[in-house]
């Protein structure tokens, strides 16, 4: 009943190919993604090491090491620890809508600049922190920076990209997130091994390097063809950029549509009024319905606490950041297999097939972590080793699917119009629940035990069975026509179909 539609109308098709400029263009914004990653990544692995558990946390530090009256699902159970964690994104939160101003009055690449300005502060606050209230700040300024790159780092890749290979390229920022959690965590165990306990402070600054060579990319980013068509209307300097990026000069009917785009753009004066309208409702569902789902398939509880999860399980520290590391790998080369697939088998089939993975994996770790692990004493290795097995599986399936999926579907789903107010939103949505899962895991651990997985794959169940009805495909059409696939969708275009369309523009 929810099969992907083909598109119907004018200019579906555009020339282009891959260039090597869009190539390195979107590499280095991608490296706002490399920083997200390494942020997400880096936090799990600093809050296991001990040394850094006894300066800024030692509560936490005494209950692991001395109290052997606390159940095992609790012993890290803290909210100081996990607002050290999730104090990023409410901060990228904020940044969020600052950042949606600066994106669509300046443009992509200097709303990109002013997250690699963040991302150098928080990381010099975090390396040199002397107490807990100076390691929170530097994780808000690196928020603020995350707020800023995941607004506008996905719409410059999906704007710089051919449509043929939008859904790779877009991928890449997801692929980029992997790179720089997999880096986290390698960092990580090394660092650990420190004997003089100042590791976490090596961490912690390393995000630096990564946030320079964004800063001092951005100055040399060039600025897409929507972008200066939507900022000053200098039409011929943005069609000399898109003969650039698609490597010809043949680029007319691309050309047309976004100049018909950005003049309905520009007799917008509220886009986040406009995306209320009953013609964007799909938008907005998915724009708020996508990143929920994906915080709730638990992935960031692995992201963050992966760490902590294994040492809950009784592995060493080195045993449970290696542990970080596997997961790490696994995550990172299934991207890369959804880039190299997405755009061949779709975005519906990935979504699909990753849910169900999933689902299946984390119903088979609450099993074994309820008949193996109690409030008290460890867990048998053999266990424990199984339980990082089918982790792993879990990992791959939402990192070949809901991983990079969820940022790419949203940036490719707005009309020109509504866009940077629909990222906003979706970046927005993101980091709100991003928060509440970062600040409330330890906590829920603690008073579910093994029950969270169940918790974490029901809520998977009905993601995939959202998708199956109510997502329909948009791979290898051009982003300024994914609008069609709306009046064209079984259940969506009762609410947006041509009759809606005609009595809106009879309004």
């Amino acid at each position: 009943m929810a099969i992907g539609v083909a598109m119907k109308g004018e200019n579906t098709h555009y020339n282009g190919r891959m260039t090597s400029f869009v190539i390195l263009s979107c590499a280095m914004a991608a490296m706002g993604g490399v920083i997200f990653g390494y942020d997400i990544g880096i936090a799990g692995g600093v809050t296991s090491m001990e040394p850094f558990l006894r300066k800024f946390f030692p509560e936490v530090y005494t209950r692991m090491k001395e109290d052997s009256t606390i159940s095992n699902y609790c012993k890290f159970d803290s909210q100081l620890l996990t607002t050290f964690t999730s104090s990023l994104y409410i901060a990228g939160l904020v940044g969020t809508f600052f950042a949606s101003w600066i994106t669509r009055a300046f443009g992509r690449k200097s709303s990109i600049l002013a997250g690699g300005a963040a991302f150098l502060g928080g990381a010099a606050l975090g390396g040199a922190a002397v107490d807990v209230y100076m390691l929170i700040l530097g994780r808000i300024m690196l928020g603020i920076g995350v707020g800023f790159a995941n607004q506008s780092v996905p719409l410059y890749l999906s704007e710089m990209a051919p449509p043929q290979y939008r859904g790779a390229i877009n991928n890449g920022f997801q692929f980029s997130i992997g790179i720089g959690a997999l880096s986290a965590q390698l960092i990580n165990f090394g660092t650990e091994k420190i004997r003089a306990g100042w590791g976490w402070r090596i961490s912690l600054a390393m995000a630096a390097v990564p946030a320079s060579i964004l800063t001092l990319g951005a100055f040399f980013l060039p600025e897409t063809p929507n972008s200066l068509i939507q900022q000053n209307n200098n039409h011929e300097k943005a069609k000399v950029m898109l003969q650039r990026v698609r490597g010809t000069t043949n680029v007319d009917a691309e050309f047309d549509d976004l100049v018909k785009a950005s003049a309905i753009s520009k007799t917008i004066n509220s886009p986040f009024q406009k995306i209320l309208q009953r013609k964007y409702r799909p938008q907005l569902v998915m724009a708020i319905a996508i990143p929920f789902f994906q915080q709730v398939t638990g992935i960031n509880v692995i992201g963050f606490y992966a760490p902590l999860l294994f040492r809950t399980l009784g592995l060493g520290e080195s045993a449970s950041l290696m542990s970080a590391v596997v997961t790490g790998l696994v995550c990172t080369v299934s991207t890369f297999i959804c880039m190299t697939v997405v755009d061949r088998v779709g975005r519906r089939a990935l979504f699909l097939i990753g849910g169900i993975q999933m689902f299946i994996s984390q119903m088979m770790v609450g099993g074994i972590l309820a008949a193996g692990l109690g409030d008290h004493g460890g867990m048998s290795k053999g266990y424990a080793y199984l339980v990082l097995v089918l982790i792993a599986v879990y990992v791959a399936g939402f990192s070949w699917s809901w991983g990079p999926l969820g940022w790419l579907v949203p940036s490719e789903i707005f009309q020109l119009e509504i866009r940077s107010a629909g990222q906003s939103i979706t970046v927005a949505v993101s980091f709100v629940f991003t928060f509440i899962v970062a600040q409330t895991f330890l906590s829920i651990l603690c008073h579910f035990k093994s029950g969270i997985f169940f918790f974490f794959g029901g809520w998977v169940a009905v993601m995939t069975i959202f998708v199956h009805l109510l997502l329909p495909e948009t791979k290898n059409m051009p982003i300024e026509k994914t609008e069609q696939v709306w009046k064209e969708h079984w259940f969506w275009k009762r609410i947006v179909g041509e009759k809606e369309e005609a009595t809106a523009d009879g309004k």
